[in-house]
């Protein structure tokens, strides 16, 4: 018999637990909530407080019933689930399932699990946080409110299986009111001019900048030729030479929101993805002799704060690995966000000393490659500014001024370990100015006017809506993931090229949802809300008011929706084509990966088959069939020929229409880190790469 029972989610972190505590302690795992709002129905009492209605989750008896029983041979149960609202929830039902008090020292949280972390948090147990609780049922009894009355009025008027939520609404109407944008932008024509100048073998490029000593504009090709016509010969003065320092400071440790951004820009993850790994990192690795260790903190965080204990480590961990002169100079600000909760650290390695390459061995390729952002963006984090030494040289010719800027790696300091990525992939480069002097000579060649036109907006990709979901304070760290899963799954959005496009379903879904229920889509009043259920986590305010001020004035919108919303009839787009087993006409249909074709005559007819969309090239093994694009199971993109299985042929990289020069073999777009770039796969033939 043990003396003590903890409680945790999961049977990964319960084994890491339960080696770290010894043998007076049984650790066992909850898998989640055992309670919980029922599906068939609302389960919120409106007419009395919002009371919910909760119950046993289905599935969840056996577990309960493995609980009860390890319950009644403790002297004492610890409930330890994760350091956030949800997990603080999770403690309250676990409490009312057992008869556990929930105003005794019965719940423990840490941010790490070390066997430091775990041992310390165990000395200073707590009562449940009923604020935090009250903050996760007034989000959970909101978002029932708003899912389970709208989406039944959605499926009555549209199509079944639709459903609307408060911050998967607010993200479809960004990425649809973005399309918008990008159909409405009415490109503008500018101009620019580049020379190259010359002087001996020194030889640099540069731009033009003024006219007649004012800033000018070159907004058509007449004002090009103004330029060029000012120019007297190829003569230019060196008229200025500026020199300046410049410092970078490092990024700082990993949020939820920042490192579900880095991990699609720099290893191509999406945000499910990078949260199912960092969830594996957190709850405990198989590090051999080592056992199981937890490598990395709480995951789900809105905070960069880290403590003193990983400061004084990462800090001797520097200055032994890298030398005095990487250590920062003097403790950086933290900047806390707006709305942060700052109840946890930051997303950072248990331990700085535990390299990514002694754990290499031991982890998933993908395992490590996530660890290793981690690990990297940590130590960066705490490591001294870079140093950056800018030049910036006007060059004058009459009343023309071109100006070259330059700039140098002076000390790198943090991006010896790590650079922070961007959504553009503009990264800091060397560009070497030579050393010149005001009063020098330099002859221009290949001066090149180039015409150019204003880009609309990008499509948000994963990583831009996440950091514009969060900079506008909607949703938190845990919602993100699930969110842009959800509209995927709809059918309101689809990836294309890894950017988000609207779906005609998503666009109807959107303007009914503007008519009738406006708040829902309001940023501002669903950002306001946040702020609420954090002040009812900081006990300033009562989850029931909450609730009610929404409900009153939503009530009133939903009676007149259900009066007024008409009934939309969404038609099967014409496929083009007959079925081949009745001869009825192929339609287009929403599925959960996307469109695909099937047949006008169900149920009578259950022909279906996917839409084939073809590259225009021949495959170049059978030279009869066409390659087409096709999807592997884990719907990754790759291109085969259309008469599989007559004829066997894939590729991941796309093949061109035309053949290698040097060996007539096959050319394919290969996928670079920033770009792309023309390979044969018969021999090393290949072209330079485009950005």
């Amino acid at each position: 018999m043990s003396d003590y029972l903890v409680i945790v989610e999961s049977p990964a972190k319960a084994k890491t637990i339960e080696r770290y505590l010894g043998k007076k302690y049984k650790v066992k795992a909850s898998m989640g909530h055992v309670r919980d709002l029922p599906k068939s129905q609302m389960g919120v009492d409106v007419e009395h407080d919002y009371e919910p209605k909760y119950i046993t989750i289905r599935g969840k008896g056996p577990v309960l019933k493995e609980l009860k029983t390890a319950a009644k041979k403790a002297k004492k149960i610890y409930l330890a689930a994760d350091p956030d609202r949800e997990g603080e929830a999770i403690a309250w039902h676990l409490a009312h399932s057992l008869n556990v008090d929930i105003h005794s020292d019965c719940r423990v949280v840490f941010n790490e699990i070390t066997k430091d972390a775990i041992k310390e948090s165990f000395k200073s147990p707590r009562p449940i946080n009923m604020s935090l609780v009250d903050a996760q049922q007034a989000r959970r009894v909101l978002d029932r409110l708003v899912g389970y009355n709208i989406s039944p009025l959605l499926w009555k008027k549209v199509k079944k299986g639709l459903s609307a939520g408060r911050v998967q609404s607010v993200a479809v109407r960004m990425i649809i009111d973005r399309e918008k944008e990008i159909k409405d932008f009415v490109p503008e024509e500018y101009w620019s001019i580049r020379a190259d100048f010359v002087k001996g073998k020194e030889q640099f490029e540069g731009a033009f900048f003024s006219l007649n000593g004012e800033r000018t504009e070159l907004k058509s090709e007449e004002d090009v030729k103004k330029v060029l016509a000012n120019l007297e010969g190829s003569e230019f003065k060196i008229a200025g030479v500026t020199k300046k320092e410049r410092k970078r400071n490092p990024a700082a440790p990993f949020t939820t929101s920042s490192l579900q951004q880095e991990a699609a820009r720099k290893l191509n993850f999406r945000a499910k993805k990078t949260m199912m790994l960092a969830q594996q990192l957190y709850e405990g690795i198989e590090l051999g002799k080592e056992g199981t260790v937890g490598l990395i903190t709480y995951m789900r965080t809105d905070s960069t704060r880290i403590s003193d204990v990983a400061k004084q480590e990462v800090h001797t961990y520097i200055e032994s690995t890298y030398g005095q002169e990487y250590m920062q100079a003097e403790q950086r600000k933290e900047k806390k966000q707006t709305n942060a909760q700052d109840a946890h650290e930051a997303v950072r390695p248990t331990s700085t000393l535990r390299e990514p390459s002694s754990v290499k061995e031991f982890l998933s390729r993908d395992q490590f490659r996530l660890y290793k952002l981690i690990w990297e963006r940590f130590v960066a984090s705490q490591m001294a500014a870079a140093v950056m030494d800018t030049m910036s040289v006007d060059l004058q010719n009459g009343p023309v001024l071109f100006r070259a800027n330059g700039s140098k790696i002076k000390f790198p300091g943090f991006m010896k370990v790590y650079v922070e990525g961007t959504d553009d992939s503009v990264e800091e480069k060397n560009n070497l100015l030579p050393d010149v002097v005001e009063g020098d000579i330099y002859f221009s060649k290949d001066v090149e006017p180039k015409q150019h036109f204003t880009q609309p907006p990008p499509r948000y990709t994963e990583a831009r809506l996440v950091r514009t979901l969060e900079e506008l304070g909607i949703g938190r760290p845990s919602t993100y993931a699930p969110t842009l899963d959800t509209i995927q799954k709809r059918g309101y959005v689809t990836l294309d090229n890894k950017r988000f496009v609207p779906t005609e379903l998503g666009e109807i879904v959107l303007e009914l949802i503007r008519e009738f229920f406006p708040d829902i889509l309001d940023v501002e009043f669903t950002a306001k809300m946040e702020q609420q259920f954090d002040g009812v986590e900081e006990g300033q305010i009562e989850w029931i008011k909450v609730i009610d001020e929404f409900y009153q004035d939503f009530a009133i919108d939903l009676a007149k929706a259900e009066a007024e919303m008409e009934k939309i009839e969404i038609k099967d787009e014409p496929a083009g084509e007959d079925c081949e087993e009745c001869g009825h006409e192929m339609v287009f249909k929403m599925g959960r990966y996307g469109k695909f074709m099937a047949c006008s005559n169900f149920p009578d007819c259950r022909n279906t088959k996917p839409i084939v969309k073809k590259i225009g090239v021949k495959c170049p093994k059978c030279k009869e069939g066409d390659i087409i694009e096709r999807k592997s199971k884990k719907r990754r993109l790759f291109y085969g020929c259309d008469t599989y299985p007559s004829c066997d042929f894939i590729s991941w990289d796309k093949p061109l229409p035309r053949s290698c020069p040097k060996c007539e073999g096959i050319l394919v777009e290969k996928k670079l880190k920033k770009g792309m770039q023309v390979q044969c796969i018969e021999c090393d033939y290949k072209e330079e790469p485009q950005s």
